[in-house]
């Protein structure tokens, strides 16, 4: 029975050094977060984070594989029965929002990030890619977008999103970037690619 309730306290502390340790990095950044940082917010000793994480880059590592999972999990539910384009484009943003401040700290430091760590960066834009590029494709195809390569629209759509994110500082100081340009980010590619809601349904 010890051992049983030694191992449960265990699970629990490593659940809440791997929840503050996100919340750490969402406020202050990933790569400036120290592991004494993270003990402090925590309320533990520093030696109890290298009990259960021997490496800064272990504790990275799996943060990043337990909240970008969730991300892009989320991202997949959302988007997975999107018909047209400015509901895809409406469900990554809501997914975003979700964790906004820890998903903008990875746009930023993604370059920095430990190899496997960046793998689950690749992973939460393939989860977007694979429903954009379907319903790209049947907008294409339906002419209610510009004929370009799925991949290319895609990335434009990214690069916009995230520029808007890396730059929140100066978009919305008050720290919530799609709440704030959420619309306007979709309103706007929308016409760049050439559809909008009047030719979606039919009325352009």
């Amino acid at each position: 029975m010890k051992g049983i309730n030694r191992q449960l306290q265990k699970e629990r502390t490593k659940e809440t050094l791997l929840k503050t340790s996100f919340e750490v990095f969402s406020k202050h950044g990933i790569m400036n977060t120290r592991m004494s940082d993270v003990a402090q917010a925590a309320g533990v000793s520093h030696g109890t984070v290298f009990v259960h994480f021997q490496t800064q880059e272990a504790l990275i590592t799996e943060v990043i594989e337990t909240y970008g999972g969730k991300i892009a999990l989320r991202t997949h539910e959302l988007a997975g029965s999107c018909e047209y384009m400015e509901e895809i484009l409406s469900a990554h943003l809501a997914g975003i929002k979700e964790f906004e401040p820890f998903y903008t700290r990875l746009v930023i430091e993604n370059r920095l990030l430990p190899p496997v760590a960046r793998d689950v960066w690749v992973s939460i834009q393939s989860a977007i890619s694979f429903h954009f590029s379907q319903v790209a494709e049947r907008e294409i195809q339906s002419g209610r977008s510009i004929d370009l390569p799925a991949y290319l629209l895609f990335n434009v759509w990214i690069g916009l999103v995230h520029y808007y994110l890396a730059n929140g500082d100066l978009f919305a100081p008050e720290g919530n970037v799609i709440k704030r340009y959420g619309n306007t980010l979709v309103e706007n590619f929308l016409k760049l690619i050439g559809t909008d809601r009047r030719k979606r349904d039919g009325q352009g």
